[in-house]
């Protein structure tokens, strides 16, 4: 049974809405949102190669979701208040969740975004609770 959202909650959602204006990660997550959708790790080392600014925007916006799964998985975040505001979170997990195996080889990391991906599952799963076809079509939308 989720724990009910409290003031805490809303509070933390509106200051990382408000992390999310800052001019740097607006223009981060427009490019990723726009440009981001490698199949492969070779295709995310082309459209993001090592050093370059894509790379950069790649990392601002993967890091930064990871870090609000992070809050969520560790307990500190309403999941239920975050995922009916928070979409841009599974955008950023089902457009890295392809690489992800390969990238968690690459870094010798298994962990690598495994909060992101955590919450990016439950995030379907509270979808597909949501009604008949409403995880499908939120995935066709956002991948």
């Amino acid at each position: 049974m989720a724990m009910q959202a409290t003031y805490d909650d809303a509070n933390l959602i509106l200051r990382l809405y408000e992390i999310r204006r800052e001019d740097k990660m607006r223009a981060a997550r427009s490019w990723f949102a726009a440009n981001f959708r490698p199949k492969t790790i070779d295709e995310m080392n082309t459209i993001a190669a090592p050093g370059t600014p894509e790379n950069a925007n790649m990392r601002q916006v993967t890091s930064y979701f990871e870090m609000v799964a992070s809050f969520i998985t560790s307990g500190v975040l309403n999941k239920d208040l975050y995922f009916q505001s928070g979409g841009e979170l599974l955008l950023t997990y089902l457009r890295i969740k392809a690489v992800l195996p390969a990238l968690r080889e690459a870094r010798k990391n298994p962990q690598a975004f495994k909060n992101l991906e955590t919450v990016g599952e439950d995030f379907l799963a509270w979808y597909d609770s949501k009604g008949p076809g409403s995880k499908d079509s939120i995935v066709a939308m956002l991948s």
